[in-house]
């Protein structure tokens, strides 16, 4: 997993993010992508044509890894805030989005400006909340940032649905504009050390990090080392800190955190505690300077984690092997598991292997509307192709669960042999592949 957040400041994409997406790392093997931005933005006419089509930043992140197999999942947003959930397609069977929401804390928690949004998912059977956050600026407001934390933190609740607290989640990632100051150390110091690379000269001063050693709920939040230079404040276009006349201290303001579900301690009456079926342990952290779009440079890090699955075989298997009765029609077949809750709303998408999202369907039907057969375990619909050209191009099909509001099934990749009917000059009709 790549967990990136980046406070861009408004600013549009850069015209190559391959290094902060690990796209040149050959030994990166990803499965997902978590990004988080802050700052996008957030005007009226943005806002409105946001609301209406992709935003600059999800388009080109949908541009950049559809190619390498990522489908995006699932996304939110609250104003400038916004987080991107991204899987390889194989996955999709065995993530399910559970809900999405957000929390403002701007302007007494009625403006988005600050806050957080939150994607809570099950993953191959576990439940994982993903928090992407902008906490209030300045280095007089720490005691303010740790209240909006634990705001955030409290308003995940899940009310009518079977989620459990977040608290009880396997899983927390919370990252994002966090914006803890350095204390106490002047502005020359703090430069010096960053400049010799001492940055453990600064760690102890850290809010974040004296806050960790106090707060208990902050202490089962767990980091990597700061093994790179404070991400803010920058001149923009540059890698100089602030050279304006209030040459603001730099800090660590963007930052990434875990925490795992606690597990039974040993103790005398219990010496053989099993391995855990899922664990969670970080690749790297890091900054990258060489994006100077912002005052803020991004963080990314990248994660392994290992987990015994509690869901092995997908609700919905499609099988496109001899789908091929009818000449402007697909035939598909599918089974389905015996506890699998079916909807009216359910439907089938045909995909360009390449799909930027669950909504970049060539085309679309509903299951129960387009039914030919079914028995105990085994179903079969159609689809019309006949407004698909000719391609030598590769599909596949997934089944999208309305109750389970994922993807429940999807298929092995495809060509389909499009048959078409032309007149010859005598006037008989002739088929043509």
């Amino acid at each position: 997993i790549h967990v990136v957040t980046w406070n861009v400041a408004s600013a549009a994409p850069p015209l190559d993010l391959s290094d902060l997406l690990q796209l040149n790392n050959q030994n990166a093997n990803l499965d997902m992508y978590i990004i988080g931005l802050q700052e996008l933005n957030s005007g009226i006419i943005s806002l409105l044509s946001d609301a209406a089509f992709n935003d600059s930043w999800s388009s080109f992140l949908m541009d950049t890894l559809s190619p390498l197999g990522f489908v995006k999942v699932s996304h939110m947003r609250m104003q400038g805030i916004l987080l991107l959930v991204f899987a390889k397609y194989q996955h999709l069977p065995y993530l399910q989005i559970l809900s999405t929401k957000s929390t403002p804390t701007g302007l007494f928690g009625y403006w988005g400006n600050k806050g957080g949004v939150n994607i809570c998912l099950k993953l191959y059977g576990y439940y994982v909340s993903i928090i992407n956050c902008h906490l209030p600026p300045h280095i007089s407001n720490n005691y303010q940032r740790l209240e909006h934390f634990d705001w955030i933190l409290e308003m995940q609740t899940f009310q009518g649905q079977d989620i459990p607290n977040i608290l009880d989640h396997d899983l927390i990632i919370w990252f994002g504009d966090m914006n803890f100051r350095i204390e106490d150390f002047g502005l020359h110091f703090v430069r010096e050390s960053i400049k010799n690379r001492r940055y453990s000269d600064l760690w102890e001063k850290d809010q974040l990090s004296i806050a960790k050693k106090h707060d208990p709920l902050l202490r089962e939040f767990q980091e990597g080392r700061l093994f790179f230079p404070p991400t803010y404040k920058f001149d923009r276009n540059s890698s100089n800190y602030d050279t304006s006349e209030k040459k603001r201290k730099p800090a660590w303001t963007d930052r990434i955190l875990w925490r795992l579900k606690r597990q039974p301690q040993a103790g005398p009456h219990t010496p053989g505690l099993p391995a855990p079926d899922f664990s969670l342990s970080q690749r790297s952290y890091g900054s990258y300077m060489m994006y100077t779009i912002s005052d803020h440079k991004p963080v990314a890090g990248t994660f392994d984690l290992e987990l015994k699955p509690l869901l092995s075989a997908p609700p919905i298997v499609l099988m496109p092997e001899d789908l091929w009765t009818l000449e402007n029609d697909l035939m598909v077949s599918y089974s389905s598991t015996s506890d699998f809750p079916r909807s009216p709303w359910d439907w089938i998408g045909l995909y360009k292997v390449g799909l930027r999202d669950i909504h970049d369907y060539v085309s679309y039907i509903w299951v129960g509307d387009n039914e030919v057969s079914f028995s105990d375990n085994l179903n079969q619909v159609y689809i019309d192709i006949s407004n698909i050209p000719a391609t030598e191009e590769e599909f596949l099909l997934c089944y999208y669960s309305n109750n389970l509001r994922s993807v429940a099934g999807i298929s092995r990749p495809f060509q389909i042999p499009l048959f078409s009917l032309r007149e010859d000059p005598l006037g008989e009709a002739q088929p043509q592949i």
